[in-house]
């Protein structure tokens, strides 16, 4: 192993990280690392007893936990009414769908649950680590919160059978004697007050101690067994020996059972006719020819079996649907009834009526909880003896078992129980029974405590599960607000988070109705099934290479029908509640997003990233973008100190200020050395860009390269920032500051090459001059001017880039002016008509001006600067010779630059070439670059741009005809009158040079007048030579161009449009 010796640091040997593996513990997630802190901080306290590994298996583990969770309150308390209002085929369709939708979900929980090692921590460890921190943090709040209100659910049907069917004396809020809305708001305010009491209670107990609710756990378990064998056993019974609960009728309305001691209007007693309790309800007195209620008198009374037995065909009857409206009475179908219907319902308190209105979607969202639960086993993951087994097996065994009684029980109670009797939800005519509790063997009683003890069973497993949930979402720090909830007592038990969680089940117990408070956390429960199912098929279509299921019955079709389901039933059972649902949901995600989760799980929403992009890129390789959609697309180059930061950090404020978030901007630099050894350097620059990116506010990315000199390092940005059709159509530089300063000779060589390197890429160009002095993006302008110099037509960067900026809230309150240059022979009134018409098209609001420019005689001074330039030139030149030499030249440098001027041929007077020392006028007629400013030498402009000066063009152009070479004096001769009257070392400058010094110096002296005070001024930048004799000079140019203007955005246009009329 001697080979591999000094890499043992980062890559272990095999067989220490296969022994590290077989010991993994698969505790919830970071409680092996606090025991392990704990043992490290703690070293004199004696030994932790050792964590026993779990040892649950498939049955304990998951098949029953689930048994439990699945089976509750909804099961048997609204499982009869719910077939009797539905009829058994709708009602089966509404099981059948929900189990359907719950076995899905357990496929492609079974397929997340063996990918890998699942530590603790259930259906929200699943889809947070499968679709990343943004929806594993929205979806573990709405688990969180279905469980929460499932809590407030359970104790609600607690009071309920309590209240209802075992003391119902005990209410504080009497209903005997009420009627309707008051009837109703009384019983509502007794489930509050006693919800709320045994709220507290529940609370206390899982404070206390857990472990006895979990001992207590099978308790509950068999009470909810033994509920349903019960159930089982009455049906058997009603095969043999139908058991007696008659229902009284009057005409076809359920009479209520407590208003009649006999079902009959008179009895005889003694050969004598007596008149009824029932008799008393509907008649003003004891005699019979008392004055009764009319429909009363129309229609007998007559008593029906409750339940006729499972081989008396009531089947048939109960098949199909009876919807009500809040208010009706439950009448029985087939049965002949007298009622006039105009004449007003009276006695209503007599009958049994309808509490609610009822129709299919309520049903289905009543309905949903009863199959929740499928999570429990997931959830105890940790307990595991082998959770990749035990978790498919024991759940998708537990929702088959489910399913199985469900349904059946929705065709037995439709076959055994009268259609009236069904859609009495709270048995009021049979006796005040629990409607199940009938069909119980050997005794009503056996449902009424068993449902009793599950739901007190399923509220405190509720109450002990959903403040470890919250806990385990705080503690994995993805939502800041919640993290107080992380913290609890000594043990670990979630104190805060129970405090929380007793509080939001508070409301549901404050609305009271468990009808009203089901279809709320069926939302929660559909939409993190939903995810479940999303999770499972985006890994699946993905083919993430770590997905690599145990459980292998699956298939992306599958989760998919599954996630369709969800969704269809969220917006079944109540649209509204869905839309405040997802709205919550969005909000957490868009919280989590905001703040920035920090968290990098290998997601799948990674993937789905990384698939996007690779599809939009190949869309973008098809073709350059239409000129309506350009945008600038920005690579900022700055150059960084030795302590690698930014030396310019306006320039991304500027970018900002032009992109407004929107587009691409890369940022880069250049270090320079080698990339072995210079790495860390290059880490240390970037993380100071991105630094700088995150103050400034610049959506975009960094780059740095590694070069042997820094000019190389800026032309390898330029050449391959970006990636395919995402690359960078724009390069914004800083103009290099105290260039004139020998230590600076390089700095600005390096800007020319930048300038060469995007003319010739077709890359617009942006150089801020006096960058320090621009706005920061916290400033405002809260008046002003941006002032446009369009003096040669760039494809619209000059008339963008101000439309961009006033975008931005720095520069929203500048007015905007365009300025254009007219010559002798153009028509000024004309231009700027044609010059209005343009902008009307382009829709930008801006004032114009057209500045004549009168072609004055050159001056003496412009001689002068031009002699001085040279001079600088020549010196700069001498930067190139060795140290002695320097020494040696600089001394006669300004001599022998005269000198050598005099000695040549007069005739280069006449040239049109500037021809350094040793340099002929044949060698070079080919590298010669001119900035003309004349009529005889226009640049050619679009047709779409009207305005272009026809004569006006400041650029740098190929001086290669003949006809060029035509002397200062043929192109311009009133220029030349006053050269006899030169000084000796005027006579033999370039007059290229002098004319460009004179073209720079008229528009300066032009610009400085119009837009001295403008808070920006955008101007074309001129091309820079093609050969590198003149780039001294082309900086000089440049200088006296923009001298005594503050801030300057010299501008260069890519070579296509990029702005355009048409819509």
């Amino acid at each position: 192993m001697a080979l591999f010796e000094e890499e043992m640091d980062t890559s272990p040997m095999v067989s220490s990280l296969l022994s590290s593996l077989a010991n993994y513990s698969n505790l919830p997630t970071g409680s092996k690392e606090h025991e392990e802190a704990e043992n490290n901080e703690e070293g004199a306290r004696p030994s932790k007893k050792p964590v026993k590994a779990p040892q649950l298996g498939t049955l304990m583990g998951v098949y029953l936990p689930c048994i439990q969770n699945i089976f509750g309150v909804i099961l048997f308390l609204r499982m009869t009414w719910m077939v009797g209002i539905g009829g058994v085929l709708g009602s089966f369709v509404i099981v059948f769908m929900c189990c359907s939708t719950t076995m899905l979900t357990a496929i492609s929980m079974s397929a997340i649950a063996t990918n890998g090692v699942v530590p603790a921590g259930g259906s929200y460890y699943m889809i947070s680590r499968s679709l990343g921190p943004e929806f594993g943090g929205a979806v573990g709040i709405c688990f969180y919160l279905g469980t929460t209100f499932a809590g407030a659910m359970y104790i609600l049907g607690c009071i309920e059978i309590l209240l209802i069917y075992i003391v119902p004396q005990a209410a504080i809020f009497k209903i005997e004697g009420l009627e309707g809305q008051e009837a109703e708001a009384a019983l509502l305010n007794n489930m509050r007050v006693y919800g709320t009491i045994v709220l507290s209670f529940m609370a206390l107990v899982v404070f206390v101690g857990v472990k006895y609710v979990n001992k207590l756990a099978l308790v509950f378990l068999a009470c909810v067994i033994l509920s349903i064998m019960a159930v089982y056993g009455g049906v058997i019974k009603t095969a043999i020996d139908p058991p007696v609960f008659p229902v009284c009728l009057l005409g076809n309305r359920t009479l209520i059972s407590k208003g009649y001691d006999v079902c009959a209007k008179v009895i005889e007693i003694d050969n004598e006719t007596v008149t009824t309790k029932l008799w008393m309800s509907f008649c003003d007195s004891e005699n019979l020819n008392a004055t009764c209620d009319e429909y009363f008198t129309n229609n007998n009374v007559k008593e029906i079996q409750g339940i006729p037995g499972v081989t008396s065909g009531i089947l048939a009857e109960n098949l199909f649907g009876n919807y009500l409206e809040k208010g009706m009475f439950l009448e029985k179908r087939g049965v002949a009834s007298e009622a006039d219907p105009d004449s007003p319902a009276t006695g209503s308190n007599r009958y049994v009526l309808a509490d609610i209105t009822s129709f299919f979607t309520l049903l289905v969202g009543i309905y949903f909880p009863s199959v929740t639960g499928i999570m429990a086993g997931s959830n105890r993951s940790g307990d595991l003896r082998d959770a990749q087994k035990s978790i498919p097996i024991g759940t998708i065994a537990a929702i088959t078992t489910t399913s199985i009684v469900y349904m059946s029980s929705v065709v037995l109670f439709g076959a055994c129980i009268e259609g009236v009797v069904l859609r009495d939800k709270f048995g009021e005519g049979v006796n005040g029974n629990l409607v199940i509790g009938t069909l119980a063997w050997p005794s009503p009683w056996v449902i009424v405590f068993g449902s009793f003890f599950s739901t007190c069973g399923a509220g405190l497993q509720s109450l002990t599960g959903a403040p470890r949930l919250l806990q385990a979402i705080s503690r994995d720090g993805i939502i800041p607000f919640l993290r107080v909830f992380g913290h609890g007592k000594a043990n670990g038990e979630p104190t805060w988070a129970l405090l929380l969680t007793a509080s939001i089940c508070e409301i549901g117990i404050i609305i009271a109705s468990l009808d009203a408070v089901a279809p709320i956390l069926s939302m929660f429960f559909l939409m993190c099934y939903m995810f479940v199912n999303l999770a499972c098929a985006l890994q699946t279509l993905l083919r993430t290479p770590n997905w690599r299921p145990r459980f292998k019955f699956y298939h992306w079709a599958l989760s998919f029908l599954g996630m369709s389901l969800c969704l269809s039933l969220m917006f079944i059972c109540s649209w509204y509640y869905a839309i405040v649902a997802m709205g919550i949901a969005t909000c957490i995600y868009k919280y989590i997003e905001f703040c920035g989760a920090e968290k990098e799980w290998g997601d799948g929403i990674r993937g789905i990233s990384l698939s996007a992009a690779r599809f939009a890129l190949m869309r973008l390789e098809e073709g350059p973008p239409h000129t309506k959609n350009w945008r600038p697309q920005i690579l900022v180059l700055v150059s960084v100190d030795t302590e690698q930061n930014v030396e310019q950090p306006r320039l991304l404020s500027l970018a900002n200020q032009l992109k407004a978030g929107k587009g691409l901007t890369i940022v880069g630099t250049s270090v320079q050395g080698t990339f072995l050894d210079n790495y860390t350097e290059a880490q240390r620059a970037d993380q100071s860009l991105r630094k700088l990116m995150e103050t400034e506010k610049v959506k975009g990315f960094s780059q740095v390269v590694i070069s042997s000199n820094l000019r190389d390092g800026t032309s390898h940005l330029i050449q391959v920032g970006g990636l395919g059709g995402l690359k960078h159509n724009t390069v914004l530089v800083s103009w290099p500051r105290n260039w004139k300063q020998p230590e600076y000779h390089q700095q600005f060589r390096n800007f020319i090459e930048v300038v060469r390197e995007t003319t010739v890429a077709s890359l617009a160009l942006l150089v801020p001059k006096n960058i320090s002095s621009y706005p920061s993006n916290g400033e405002r302008f809260t008046e002003g001017y941006i002032d446009v110099w369009w003096i040669v037509h760039d494809g619209g960067m000059l008339m963008l880039l101000p439309f961009l900026l006033r975008q931005h809230k720095v520069w929203r309150k500048c007015k905007m002016r365009i300025f254009t240059v007219a010559q002798m022979d153009d028509n000024s009134i004309q231009m700027k008509k044609d010059l209005i018409t343009f902008l009307y098209h382009l829709r930008i609001d801006a004032a114009v001006e057209v500045v004549e420019m009168v072609d004055n005689d050159i001056s003496a001074y412009t001689y002068e600067k031009t002699l001085i330039m040279e001079q600088r030139s020549q010196i700069l030149k001498q930067m190139h010779l060795t140290k002695n030499e320097m020494e040696r030249e600089i001394q006669s440098i300004t001599d022998s630059s005269r000198g050598s001027i005099r000695r040549k041929n007069p005739s280069a007077l006449c040239s049109h070439h500037s021809t350094d020392e040793g340099a002929s006028v044949a060698e070079q007629p080919e590298d010669e670059v001119q900035l003309i400013y004349s009529k005889n030498t226009s640049t050619p402009t679009s047709p779409t741009s009207p305005t272009a000066p026809a004569g006006g063009a400041t650029t740098w152009t190929d001086n290669k005809g003949a006809d060029k070479g035509k002397t200062l004096l043929a192109a311009n001769p009133e220029a030349g009158k006053d050269l006899f009257n030169m000084k000796p070392e005027w006579e033999n400058l370039s007059q290229v040079d002098v004319r460009r010094m004179h073209t720079a110096m008229r528009l300066n002296e032009v610009i400085t007048k119009k837009s001295k005070e403008a808070k920006l001024v955008l101007l074309n930048m001129p091309g820079p030579p093609k050969n590198r004799v003149g780039n001294e000079n082309y900086m000089e140019f440049l200088e006296v161009l923009t001298e005594g203007l503050n801030r300057v955005l010299l501008v260069r246009g890519g070579g296509r449009e990029v702005i355009t009329i048409y819509s």
